[in-house]
């Protein structure tokens, strides 16, 4: 194996498998994600140019792959008439209570918002990038970032402490 592949597996791994778990929500879906970007990644290595943004062309597999995973997912759903016992907030650290509130709500988006959340500001990307990565205008982008801040907004509770800094109060900006 390339010991410049496993280098590079090794420092970014977890930070795309992040990624990847904000992209879908889910834990075990994001390490099967990272595994099938890693193995294409992989195939084509030799003939990229390490040298300038190997994070870039694995972030374009990662949604990619994601999309067509997500428009053939709806083929594969079984609808269930009881929903299973999720652990409540007080189960958890306040810190994680709220991690997984912001994760329970990131799930409930449609996918093309999400999306534009993850990449815009947890992979902190400009607009144009994540533009070039969804396949569609920096004013899509736009729309579905503003959307998805409104829906986060509905669903997590004015309550739950998001983005608290000491100098400010505290709320999903």
């Amino acid at each position: 194996m390339d010991a410049e592949f496993v280098s590079f597996v090794r420092h970014r791994g977890d930070h795309h498998l992040k990624t990847a778990v904000l992209l879908t929500g889910d834990w075990h879906t994001a390490e099967d994600l990272v595994q099938s970007c890693l193995g294409k990644l992989y195939r084509v290595w030799h003939r990229l140019d390490t040298s300038s943004d190997p994070d870039a062309y694995l972030r374009r597999i990662l949604v990619n792959t994601y999309r067509s995973w997500w428009r053939a997912r709806w083929r594969r759903e079984i609808p269930r008439a009881e929903l299973p016992e999720l652990p409540g907030p007080g189960d958890v650290g306040d810190t994680r209570a709220v991690a997984e509130d912001v994760r329970k709500a990131l799930a409930r988006l449609p996918a093309r918002q999400r999306t534009a959340l993850v990449l815009r500001f947890f992979a902190d990307l400009p607009e144009a990038e994540v533009a070039d990565l969804m396949g569609c205008a920096p004013g899509t982008v736009k729309t579905h970032t503003h959307r998805g801040l409104q829906a986060m907004r509905r669903l997590i509770s004015p309550d739950t402490l998001v983005n608290r800094t000491e100098d400010e109060g505290s709320g999903i900006r």
